[in-house]
């Protein structure tokens, strides 16, 4: 046949074959739902648009759906159209029923996730972004839809540059700002831009997360990590050698507090006196609960220090929308490293920028911080009630806060846990630099964010029932 894609109503790809129109369009209907390629539940084009596309007669169409809803490969109801019916199991080859799976065979999917670094996604502002999308697609210039600005559109840019300055102290500039798809997208970039300068050493904190360190180490990077205490990551252990260093010092990222002001002022210090460059990961400063928020370092050394922000946190992973505010200097390096191609769609950074500027992100935010407060204040008095022996600490902020545990049960608690169907973090390995000395902590890096409100309930109670188990966590 010379045409073989519909143009009408629901497109669809055919090539009938055979001795006649009929039975080479059922044939290659039936081999299509065999194969898989047309799915239980998909709706065919009607027999009217698949005729008009393959240039036959629609009786002929409507015949050869017939054949295959006798042979029961496809439905018909009316008002519903022409479906593909669901299939029972694949017979063995012997004419029985192919047995079901055996447990445990394929990987079974928690009921309750408390691992952190999720927001509850559940409450994304549907309503709100759509509203936003319409206005903003509505006032776009024709252009905004071409490749454009590398550092992206200068809409979002403007939005954020005004936003920053105002929640976090950031001295931001448009001209400034670089948009990335997602965080990693970002320490990529400016992991493949420090090595095209030379470097070799990146200092990172020595709790964090394993796929910031892969990243540096994948653009050519060695990560070392600095020692950590009570006031946060020590940056008076930086040297000549780190080119550069990455931190989370509003909320330390899993340990929960905040650089103390004496280490913010010293790793300024080392940015100026050595050319080094300062990473900042604000990753969560949206969510301050419990004292005044921590502004953002870059506000003290807007010359030495990338701030990176993400809206993964506050709105939701899926939009795949960061920003990076750069030195002067960098950012025509970054720029060029990103390339002439937007990877970052504009119809999302337009929504977002109208998001912001008509209020509605200060409006989710707030209502975000209120909700997630409730959940942590619930976490709190639940673990004081049935498992005080675990010690609680980082909730000022963020949406995780710390569990240490007694020495030698963390993966004893992880295990309890998963066969309850509730998903834990442990602080080790994942979140624990290799290359660090200290005696290594038995902890949980327990995430607040989700299951959605309905579910919370339930893996609150999952949690309690792991901790308070003396046969789990060794409590008497």
């Amino acid at each position: 046949m010379g045409r073989t894609w519909a143009t009408l109503g629901i497109d669809l790809h055919l090539e009938p074959a055979g001795p006649g129109l009929r039975r080479g369009l059922t044939d290659a209907l039936r081999e299509a739902v065999r194969g898989g390629r047309l799915v239980p539940g998909t709706r065919l084009p009607s027999t009217r648009s698949l005729a008009a596309d393959l240039g036959i007669a629609r009786n002929t169409v409507a015949d050869a759906y017939a054949d295959l809803v006798a042979e029961g490969w496809l439905t018909a109801r009316q008002g519903s159209g022409t479906r593909v019916a669901a299939r029972e199991p694949t017979p063995a080859p012997d004419g029985r029923r192919a047995p079901a799976p055996t447990p445990g065979a394929s990987v079974r999917l928690p009921a309750y996730d408390l691992r952190a670094g999720h927001p509850d996604v559940s409450a994304f502002p549907r309503t709100e972004w759509l509203r936003a999308a319409r206005r903003a697609l509505a006032a776009a210039p024709n252009e905004a839809f071409g490749y454009g600005d590398p550092r992206g559109r200068v809409e979002l840019r403007t939005a954020l540059a005004a936003y920053l300055a105002r929640a976090r102290g950031v001295r931001a500039d448009p001209e400034r700002i670089v948009i990335c798809a997602g965080f990693a997208h970002g320490l990529g970039l400016l992991g493949q831009l420090l090595r095209a300068r030379g470097a070799d050493t990146v200092a990172v904190e020595s709790y964090g997360l394993d796929e910031h360190w892969r990243l540096l180490t994948a653009a050519g990077l060695r990560t070392s990590p600095l020692p950590f205490d009570r006031l946060g990551t020590d940056t008076t252990r930086l040297s000549q050698e780190q080119a550069a260093v990455l931190l989370t010092p509003a909320h330390q990222f899993p340990m929960g507090v905040p650089l103390h002001r004496d280490r913010r002022a010293a790793v300024v210090d080392w940015a100026r006196r050595t050319g080094g460059l300062v990473l900042e990961d604000d990753y969560d400063g949206e969510f301050r609960y419990d004292r005044r928020p921590v502004g953002a370092l870059q506000g003290l050394a807007p010359d030495e220090v990338v701030y990176l922000g993400t809206a993964s946190k506050s709105l939701a992973p899926g939009l795949r929308l960061a920003w990076m505010v750069l030195p002067p200097g960098l950012v025509r390096e970054t720029a060029a490293v990103k390339g002439s191609v937007e990877v970052c769609g504009t119809p999302d950074q337009l929504t977002l920028a109208e998001f912001i500027t008509s209020g509605a992100y200060d409006r989710h935010v707030r209502a975000s911080r209120s909700r997630y407060r409730g959940r942590r204040d619930a976490l709190v008095a639940a673990l004081a009630e049935h498992a005080p022996q675990i010690e609680v600490t980082g909730i000022a902020a963020g949406l995780h806060m710390l569990l240490r545990l007694p020495p030698g049960t963390e993966r004893r608690v992880i295990r309890a846990a998963a066969g309850l169907g509730l998903a834990l973090d442990g602080l080790t390995p994942r979140h624990r630099h290799p290359d660090t000395g200290a005696a290594p902590l038995d902890a949980l890096v327990l995430g607040y964010g989700t299951p959605a409100d309905h579910a919370w309930s339930g893996a609150l109670d999952l949690l309690c029932t792991v901790l308070s188990d003396p046969a789990v966590t060794g409590a008497g």
